[in-house]
């Protein structure tokens, strides 16, 4: 099992491959969530609110995995599962080329070719979007066992991005917990805080 970098997710067309700039591989915010899980990975403590200074240090894929493991047990359950999740985006996507009657059969050929060649980067696409949603399950977690009240982290290399899918998972947890961002300008440049209220 493998993580690295892929790029967008692929739009693939009997004419050939293209990419959607809108469905960036996941792969780039995983350096950022697991060095907020690192941040946060303690518990609770008498401290509940939190600011983190970043590393400078890019994380290495081997690093960002032996990071994910020693937050998320079940981590390697969960990346196996992506196999099943990468095999239905790709049926779903052969599927719905077969049963396309407007195209010709040159074209439907042609079509379930390329999605044959991009294969593989399907599964690597997967893997890393699977990754990612486990990190954002486990800093949930961790916002929610350690009682964290708020987190103040520098708006760059993608902070502010995982903060923001954050916000979303922390809202749709069984027991919700609200967020809120605020982003000001600090002598070092911006910095993010995020409140999350327990219930």
């Amino acid at each position: 099992m493998k993580l690295k970098y892929v790029g967008d997710m692929p739009k693939v067309s009997s004419q050939g491959v293209g990419f959607d700039h809108t469905q960036p591989d996941k792969y780039m915010y995983l350096q950022a969530a697991v060095e907020l899980m690192e941040a946060l990975g303690y518990g609770a403590t008498e401290t509940t609110k939190h600011l983190y200074k970043t590393k400078d240090k890019q994380l290495s894929s081997d690093e960002l995995l032996t990071l994910l493991k020693k937050h998320i047990k079940d981590i390697d359950d969960i990346l196996k599962q992506r196999d099943a999740n990468a095999k239905e985006l790709v049926e779903k996507l052969q599927q719905r080329v077969e049963s396309n009657d407007s195209l010709s059969e040159d074209e439907k050929t042609a079509w379930l070719k390329n999605i044959k060649i991009m294969r593989d980067y399907y599964y690597q696409y997967v893997t890393n979007e699977s990754a990612y949603t486990a990190a954002l399950d486990a800093l949930a977690n961790e916002i929610h066992e350690g009682r964290i009240k708020e987190v103040s982290i520098p708006m760059f290399k993608n902070y502010g991005m995982v903060l923001n899918d954050l916000s979303e998972v922390l809202k749709n947890r069984k027991s919700p917990i609200d967020s809120d961002l605020m982003i000001t300008t600090q002598e070092n440049g911006l910095v993010g805080t995020i409140k999350f209220y327990h219930n």
